[in-house]
């Protein structure tokens, strides 16, 4: 499938239906925006969950179902099922696009639904949309998000407004939240994949290049910083990782979706030189 182009005086976004509807690159007067990840995805949609669904198994509304590997030999799996595969292109123009993807239950995920995501690029600006509808015949557990690369510059520096941090186990699985002040550091200094709560729905990403304002509708956010690595991760999410597994799934902010209906999120990235 060929990848879809966008422009915006300087802004120019290249998105790959192909690769699970990511964007492949962000730039601006040919500086990278957004940075290249492991898959060459520089931003792919977090659909129908978020992060880790602990050992590929859950448990809904009374009845067992299990989940295929996806993530090499990770007990649990990833990011949903939307980064994996291929999206048709609605439609498209110069400065928009519309991307689909129909999924049909299958041993990733047991039900149906329709995602949506649609990308406005302006000449200082990239704005995000993500939609599933339900149209499975039972309520099924959703989450939203996305997972965006930024490169991890010289004097890369995050400020973030945060209430809590989830600690995990040595299986990256979430055991309990402690009380933070938010983040405000080098990114050289963190070295984090962990889900923060009580976040305010923006973070301050600034670097010898840019100055980024990250704003979005979900009020959780994933930070990794993974050490040695030329990027990090300020992911905007709906529920804590492997909510589903908590008591109380809603609680964490997993969705309970009726057939028919439709969940939304929205994000969006400032660009300043």
């Amino acid at each position: 499938m060929q990848a879809v182009e966008l422009r915006a005086g300087e802004m120019r976004l290249l998105l790959r239906p192909d690769l699970g509807g990511s964007i492949a690159g962000l730039w601006q007067g040919g500086r990278e925006v957004l940075a290249q990840g492991p898959r060459g995805s520089a931003c792919f949609p977090l659909v129908p969950y978020s992060n880790r669904l602990g050992d590929r198994r859950f448990s809904w509304r009374g009845e067992d179902f299990a989940t295929a590997p996806n993530f090499g030999d990770s007990p649990h799996s990833l990011h949903g099922v939307g980064w994996l595969r291929a999206w048709s292109v609605v439609k498209a123009d110069d400065h928009s696009a519309t991307l689909r993807y129909e999924h049909e239950p299958d041993e990733h995920w047991p039900f149906a639904f329709i995602a949506e995501q649609r990308f406005e690029l302006h000449a200082d600006a990239l704005a995000m949309t993500l939609q599933l509808t339900n149209t499975d015949r039972r309520e099924q557990p959703v989450g939203l998000g996305w997972h965006p690369y930024f490169p991890r510059r010289d004097r890369s520096h995050l400020r973030m407004t945060l209430a809590q941090r989830w600690e995990v186990d040595e299986r990256q699985i979430p055991t309990h939240a402690v009380s933070i002040d938010g983040i405000d550091a080098d990114v050289a200094t963190l070295a984090w994949d962990h889900c923060f709560t009580g976040w305010r729905g923006a973070a301050q990403i600034e670097d010898e290049v840019f100055r980024l304002r990250l704003t979005s509708s979900l009020n959780r956010a994933v930070v990794f910083t993974p050490p040695g690595r030329d990027f990090f991760c300020v992911e905007p999410v709906s529920h804590v990782n492997d909510a589903v597994h908590f008591p109380d799934p809603l609680a964490r902010g997993l969705v309970a979706l009726a057939p028919g209906a439709t969940l939304a999120a929205s994000m969006r990235l400032d660009i300043q030189a």
